[in-house]
């Protein structure tokens, strides 16, 4: 995945992740791994995804904060991507924080990935396998000493 704007900005040089995801794997899991790569600590925003069709999968919460639309969208605790019929080359979009937008593009790359090959063994949740570019800060801090309100 790509992570393509954030805080009202277009990233110039965005950075990406290669997650090793298997079929069981959620969109819940899918979005935690997601926010665990690109460094994101505080969890407490909304997410979604969107796929290409129009469907949306949310998180239980983000219908009451999400733009209102005649269909309901599909809980991500009970979908995977094999699950909406998402296959290799297909795309989707994640947004972290409605507020902020951190907005990604998600591709699926592989179906034929050996875990075992790729990590040394079969992980439990998902795992970065390969990552390229710099992460911005959450809230856009650019040292320790810096305060989020500055």
């Amino acid at each position: 995945m790509i992570l393509l704007t954030g805080r009202g900005e277009e990233l110039a040089d965005p950075p990406g992740r290669d997650l090793l995801i298997h079929d069981g794997h959620t969109f819940e899991a899918i979005a935690r791994a997601i926010d665990r790569s690109f460094a994101r600590w505080d969890l407490s925003h909304l997410h979604e995804f969107a796929l290409l069709d129009g469907r949306r999968i949310a998180m239980e919460d983000a219908e009451e904060f999400g733009e209102i639309t005649s269909e309901r969208p599909l809980d991500e605790r009970l979908h995977t991507l094999t699950s909406v019929g998402l296959g290799v080359g297909q795309t989707f979009q994640y947004v972290f924080d409605f507020g902020d937008g951190w907005e990604h593009r998600c591709t699926v790359l592989r179906d034929d990935v050996d875990p075992v090959a790729e990590c040394g063994s079969v992980p439990n949740e998902i795992v970065p396998i390969f990552g390229w570019g710099t992460i911005p800060d959450q809230y856009g801090r650019s040292s320790a000493a810096q305060d989020e309100t500055e």
